[in-house]
């Protein structure tokens, strides 16, 4: 995809690889519109960005998303690209009883539905642009799940299958389907112990070699950060070496810091 002169909608634009995507653009000079649950976050951003603008939106509410895409496409109508960003992570602990299953709901709602539901609705709209783009933002642990959180990597393994259906559908039309598979990255995502874990990539690094792939290899349909690889193509060594790699991945995962 083209890296300026687009006009951009990133989900979840108010904190972390979110608004480290908006920044990024904008500083690009493309038209940016974030959007999220939280005002104050989304004020926050532009606040620091004159110029980028913020809509709301709960990404678990199926009639506000509708609504939320028809706004969008009627107050920006040269929208073309759509960044699926938002998501929610928590752990889970599945020998718990009773089972609490909220927080599995929700992550399904938001992470999978979410990102289906907005696609969807604004998807005309983007197959009338010559140049359009959806990115959909899902995890290194959608191929190497981090068992402490299942239904997060779930979430995650079901947004990439969906992505890469999508991209065979829309193969020949004017949307291209991209997927931006972010590592362990320094974000809130999963509270202040992620955004300072030295072992977490740090964030700014981290939008740097994306955006650096989305400018130099334009035709790339998989945006993956050199520390996300060994998750990425964990399963192509062979069974035995994926099995090993998932309880070492795991153990270190469950080690003090996490």
């Amino acid at each position: 995809m083209k890296t300026t002169d687009n006009t951009i909608l990133i989900t979840g634009g108010g904190s972390g690889i979110g608004r480290g995507l908006a920044e990024a653009f904008h500083k690009l000079g493309n038209q940016v519109i974030i959007s999220g649950r939280t005002q104050k976050n989304l004020d926050a951003t532009t606040a620091a960005n004159p110029g980028m603008k913020s809509l709301t939106v709960d990404m678990t509410d199926v009639d506000g998303i509708r609504s939320f895409a028809a706004r969008v496409a009627g107050e920006f109508p040269a929208l073309n690209v759509v960044i699926n960003n938002a998501g929610v992570a928590r752990p889970e602990n599945l020998r718990e009883q009773p089972a609490d299953l909220a927080d599995a709901e929700e992550m399904v709602t938001t992470n999978v539905l979410g990102p289906i539901r907005l696609t969807a609705a604004l998807l005309p709209h983007l197959l009338r642009q010559p140049h359009a783009a959806v990115i959909n933002v899902s995890s290194g642990l959608a191929m190497l799940p981090m068992a402490a959180a299942p239904t997060y990597s779930a979430t995650k393994a079901a947004l990439h299958s969906y992505t890469e259906s999508l991209r065979y559908q829309l193969q020949g039309s004017p949307v291209a389907v991209l997927e931006l598979i972010p590592p362990y990255v320094q974000t809130m995502l999963g509270g202040e112990r992620q955004a300072n874990d030295p072992r977490a990539m740090p964030l700014d690094a981290f939008i740097k070699e994306v955006m650096d792939i989305l400018q130099y290899q334009p035709d790339a349909t998989e945006i993956n950060v050199k520390n996300v690889l060994p998750l990425r193509f964990a399963a192509s060594a062979g069974q035995e070496k994926y099995e090993q790699f998932f309880q070492q991945f795991n153990r270190a995962m469950s080690a003090p810091g996490h």
